[in-house]
């Protein structure tokens, strides 16, 4: 999942301010650990996220201490970076996606771990099940086969003559091939036919996205995960260089790079569902008796400019129920 979506806007539960401690002061302070798989939040998703366990009263800098390590697209440095921070004595490792959530999970059997943007985590082995997850870990998934079969679903409103549908898959998530299966099946109860293409570094995007074209894919599906959002101008300029309408996981792909459109769960759920785990973890709960959560408030946001350079006109029904259009 991405690390805007999925990952980075971990680092938005926090505002990085240094903690002073003086004589006086008694507050007890925790100290927490981040993963993520691509690069740090900006200072603007920083505060915005920050509010949600600002009103649970967790506030680095009086009574919060974050160890934040970032593994910038590596993600075979993720494992080493989770040791990391067990070595630093982290009460509770926040991660953002499924390859951070793995790495954390490699790293530590005791630690408590929350996800906040982990795929299907009982596909991938994250969670032996969502309402016993078991273990030291759980969190909140927004991936799944009904997630899938809504998003196709649109497309279908969208396109009324789409007939196959493009994957952009990366090798470095393994996500992305367990679901594979899962995905098929719901594409083709919708009448559809996936065309998948796997990369695994920025250069091979033009080239991914010109074979999805050879093979008469009519529109692209671009997951949740780190690479997708740091390399989101490249993958959706590619997209709309082979004339490919995409269908993102996040929604400032529209937004702010030229995506046609997105439907996933809303920024605010996200934020505040991953605060309420971190809040009543280190208030004692622990992640075995937690349900892993799932979105129950989705946004769908339609960049029409993008529309009208591909020459694709939006069924009015679709248009009426955006919950942003961008213009």
């Amino acid at each position: 999942m991405s690390r805007r979506r999925f990952g980075p806007i971990v680092l938005g539960l926090f505002v990085a301010l240094p903690y002073i401690a003086t004589a006086q002061d008694t507050t007890v302070v925790r100290r927490i650990g981040v993963l993520e798989a691509g690069a740090p939040d900006t200072p603007e998703d920083i505060r915005r996220a920050a509010q949600p366990l600002r009103e649970l009263g967790w506030v680095e800098g009086k009574n919060l201490l974050v160890e934040r390590r970032y593994a910038n697209g590596r993600t075979e440095a993720l494992l080493h970076l989770a040791e990391e921070l067990v070595r630093a004595k982290v009460e509770l490792i926040v991660t953002g996606g499924t390859p951070a959530t793995l790495a954390a999970k490699r790293a530590t059997t005791s630690i408590p771990i929350v996800f906040r943007a982990a795929g299907d985590p009982v596909l991938v082995g994250i969670v032996s099940n969502l309402a016993r997850p078991g273990g030291n870990v759980t969190g909140f998934s927004l991936s799944g086969p009904e997630v899938s079969a809504k998003q196709l679903t649109i497309l279908k409103e969208l396109l009324p003559g789409i007939r196959r549908i493009g994957v952009l898959d990366f090798s470095s998530n393994p996500y992305f091939r367990a679901v594979r299966v899962p995905f098929q099946h719901v594409s083709r109860s919708l009448g559809l036919e996936p065309v998948f293409v796997e990369i695994s570094a920025a250069g091979e995007i033009d080239s991914a996205m010109a074979s999805l074209a050879r093979q008469r894919a009519q529109a692209v599906i671009l997951r949740g995960d780190s690479f997708v959002d740091d390399h989101r101008l490249e993958i959706t300029g590619a997209a709309m260089k082979y004339g490919l309408p995409t269908m993102a996981e996040q929604p400032n792909l529209p937004r702010e790079s030229g995506a046609l459109i997105s439907y996933t769960a809303t920024q605010a759920e996200e934020d505040q569902r991953a605060a309420s785990f971190v809040n009543r973890i280190l208030r004692g709960a622990k992640p075995a008796d937690l349900p892993v959560e799932q979105p129950t408030r989705f946004e769908l946001v339609i960049n029409l400019k993008t529309a009208a350079a591909l020459g694709v006109k939006i069924p009015q029904p679709l248009l009426s129920r955006a919950d942003e259009t961008v213009q």
